[in-house]
């Protein structure tokens, strides 16, 4: 992996000096647009408005469009001159329960690596976060931008998850939020009952991306020019009367759907029983 920011963890007197590795990466596959009738691939040049000559990328800056329609130029230099004190820094500030930070506000999740000098602080402040059942409130400027982030344990790393501003999360806005709904105690009753026979234990590697695996197989077809997958029929559902009538078929479903799991994971071998060995009167063993 390919370090995307380097400076260091400020936690109070202690600095830890770290690497931001992403510790994620999307398997989507990357479309590009073409010409259908040769199939030559589609570019864009980069265009002025105001000459409508082509630009090159090295005549291109950034500029900021204010209301009254003027633009104003930004320069790479500019950015650095910000005065904020979170540049190569993460600057702790507080320590949080971890329920406090809802997870509507994570946005990226990153792993911290320390510099060798810098292994002690960093499993110290591991240690420390995990035995206070506690999530650090920091701030940390990346690629031009001053975030807000949490840092936590994560399979024995420190992870940073940046994190949304709250005038960034949208208020709902919807109309039966104002309405006065009613759910019957026995409607309720089903519902948890449902949730009950369909409550497990999350493991991620039980799950497959059905999507991506036809995507590959449709592509992988018309590359050999073999005949494209059919796409399965739907089950036709049966017709719902009523809510109640729908919770108690799908408490049925989950309850048959878990039964048919458990019958098809193998079940576990007992290991075998060696009878014990009784030494005889001659000296040989007999089983």
């Amino acid at each position: 992996m390919r370090s995307v920011w380097r400076g260091a963890i400020s936690f109070g007197l202690v600095t830890i000096a770290v690497k931001l590795y992403t510790a994620t990466e999307e398997h989507d596959f990357r479309f590009n647009q073409i010409h259908r009738e040769d199939g030559g691939r589609i570019r864009y040049k980069r265009v002025c408005q105001a000459c409508d000559k082509e630009v090159a990328y090295a005549d291109i800056t950034k500029g900021y469009e204010l209301e009254d329609g003027r633009m104003v130029m930004v320069e790479p230099e500019d950015f650095e001159k910000l005065p904020i004190n979170t540049d190569h820094s993460i600057q702790v500030l507080e320590f949080v329960d971890a329920p406090e930070v809802d997870p509507i506000y994570f946005q990226k999740t990153y792993y911290l690596e320390p510099d060798k000098a810098a292994v002690r602080p960093y499993v110290l402040l591991r240690k420390a976060l995990e035995q206070a059942e506690q999530l650090a409130i920091v701030k940390i400027a990346i690629r031009q931008r001053e975030s807000l982030a949490v840092l936590r344990v994560y399979d024995d790393m420190i992870v940073m998850h940046t994190i949304m501003w709250p005038d960034e999360i949208r208020k709902p806005d919807f109309g039966f939020l104002d309405e006065t709904v009613e759910v019957r105690q026995q409607e309720l009753s089903m519902a948890t009952s449902l949730i009950d026979s369909m409550a497990g234990t999350f493991e991620p590697e039980e799950f497959s991306d059905e999507y991506t695996e036809a995507l590959k197989e449709m592509i992988e077809a018309k590359a050999e020019g073999a005949e494209l997958p059919e796409k399965p029929e739907a089950e036709e559902e049966g017709e719902v009367i009523d809510l109640m009538s729908a919770l108690e078929r799908s408490v049925e479903a989950a309850r048959s759907s878990r039964a048919k799991k458990s019958e098809a994971k193998p079940a576990k071998k007992a290991p075998a029983k060696t009878e014990d060995k009784k030494k005889t009167r001659s000296g040989k063993r007999t089983a």
